[in-house]
Formats: structure tokens, sequence, C-alpha cells
């Protein structure tokens, strides 16, 4: 009943925001994400911590209790957004989205290689793959698969209009399989990067403190050649998105297989770094995601449905 009922709240609030004026629904995103800040409990105290960490030793308590109160915010406008989008606005999303980096992309595209890219939690990057069609790419992501059935076929929905085709965890080996078909058809591969849902990633520094990453983005690259490109989507101060690409991080030709994964693991996580640390605000990770999260007495002890698909 409880998931029925989660289904219900995301089919209301894609009619409510859907039918409202695009600044209106911004206005509204960020509102909602300010009421939750207050209602938020332990989440509050998570994003804390995580901004404070991302700020680094010279930024105050009240630096990071201002970023992660603005974090709420940025999420809420990513839900509104999320809700508000149809396959007919597209066209203005793609005319206020600004590209930086396209360079990098255009370059492997015309040299005839496949690409993987390697995304944060920032902005609405959903939004921003849009922008594919603009250079000419169709994009491939890997979305987690959910008990609720009813809200991955709606996420399925939602993400295929706006250009993403989409591979479901949960399929053994067919995962893979469906990944390597898109890399060999020369479409671009986008995954996430910047948290270990599996509990199986590679241990890595990230922020200074040692956590798993996902092996998958380097595995891909190494087993099929494709380079890595850091990515990442930012929403503007009013109406649009930038999104800036990184330079390729080209598959490590030495050493094993492991130790491969591991060198280009942590290049990947350096450009994380750099990509988030242009606007940290705008990173809406408000789960544990160091192995200090999950022993302070702030540790959420639930999952939370919304960070699970978002």
């Amino acid at each position: 009943m409880g998931s029925y009922l989660i289904y219900l709240a995301f089919r209301a609030g894609s009619a409510l925001f859907g039918a409202l004026p695009e600044v209106v629904m911004r206005k509204a995103g960020e509102w909602a994400g300010a009421l939750w800040w207050v209602l938020a409990g332990p989440r509050k105290a998570m994003a804390v911590r995580h901004m404070r960490r991302v700020l680094g030793e010279s930024a105050t308590d009240g630096d990071a209790l201002v970023a992660a109160r603005a974090m709420f915010r940025a999420y809420g406008r990513y839900w509104a957004e999320t809700f508000w989008f149809r396959p007919r606005k597209a066209a203005g999303i793609r005319a206020h989205t600004t590209l930086i980096g396209v360079e990098h992309l255009v370059e492997v595209r015309d040299r005839g290689d496949a690409m993987i890219v390697a995304l944060p939690h920032m902005g609405n990057w959903e939004m921003a793959a849009t922008a594919g069609e603009t250079v000419g790419v169709r994009v491939t992501a890997v979305a987690e698969s959910l008990a609720n059935r009813r809200i991955v076929d709606w996420f399925l929905a939602m993400r295929e209009s706006v250009g993403i085709d989409i591979v479901l965890t949960g399929q053994g080996s067919g995962t893979m399989r469906a990944l390597f078909a898109a890399l060999k058809d020369k479409r671009v591969v986008a995954l996430l990067s910047d948290r270990d849902v599996t509990g199986s990633g590679i241990p890595i520094e990230f922020f200074g403190e040692v956590t798993g990453l996902p092996a998958g983005p380097a595995s891909l690259s190494i087993r099929t050649g494709a380079p890595i490109l850091p990515v990442a989507s930012y929403f503007k101060k009013g109406r649009g998105h930038t999104i800036i690409i990184g330079a390729p991080i080209e598959p490590p030709r030495d050493g094993s297989k492991d130790e491969r994964v591991a060198v280009q693991t942590r290049l990947l996580a350096a450009a994380l770094e750099d990509l988030i640390r242009r606007d940290p605000a705008q990173w809406h990770i408000l789960q544990p995601n160091w192995p200090s999260d999950r022993e302070s007495e702030d540790d959420p002890s639930t999952e939370d449905p919304l960070q699970s698909v978002a």
C-alpha cells in the first residue's frame, strides 16, 4: 500500500508541476526544498557533514550550514523540473543550456570512438541530456531497479522522453551486455559515479577519506577502449542549465586489470571532486557516502526512496 501511495504522489507531482509556468515551477521547487530542510531531521545533519567535507578545512560550520540549506533548495528544483518536463519542452531546455568543454566530446565522437560519461549527482543531469541532440549523440544510462515497478516505469518513460535509453540493474550479465552493445553502437553511456550503491566499489580517497566508488566506468572503459569524460550539470541562477565536459580520461595500458581500474577510478575521483567544488550546494547526496558517515550517530537508518531513483 505504501509503495502505491508513493507512486500516486509521483503522478500527482507530475500533474501539479507540469501545469505550472517554468518560472513558477522553479520557485515552487526551491520552496519545497526549503520546507523539506525544516522537516529533514537526520538528512539535514548528513547534508551538513557532506558540505563541511567538500568546502574544506577553511570553511566554518556556518558555511556548511548555509551550503546544506541551499542543497535542499537545489534538490527541490531537481524534482520540480523532473515532474514539470514534457517532450514538447525539450527544445526550450536546449535553447537555454550552455555547453562548456563540448570540444572534448566532439573530439572523441569525430575520431569514431565510443565514450563513457561519468557524472556526480549535480543539478539536473536528466534535463541536460536533451543537449545530446545538439552534438548528435544519444545517451544510454543505468538506472536502479526498484521493487516498486510503477515508479520504475514512470522514471523509464520520463528519461526516455528526454532522449535517454535506460538499462536497468539487477539483470546480471544482461546489464553489461546492454552497455557493451550501446558502446559498440557509438552511443554515449552515462553513469552516475560518485556513490557506490552496491558496496563493492573501488576504495579511493574522495574528499579526504577513503570510500568505495563504482568500478563500472573504469571496467567498461578498459574492456572496450572507450575513454571516460567527467561531466556535470549545474542549474543557472534563473532559467536553464550549464554543462561542463571535462577532458577524456583514457584507459591505462600498464598493469593488471585491477590495477588499471584503480588508477582510472582515482583519476576520475579527482575530476569529480573538481566538478563538485565548482558549486557544492548543487551536489545532492543526502545518504551516507563515507565509512565515518555510517559510524556517526546521525546516520539515517533507512534508505531514502527519492535518493534511490534520483
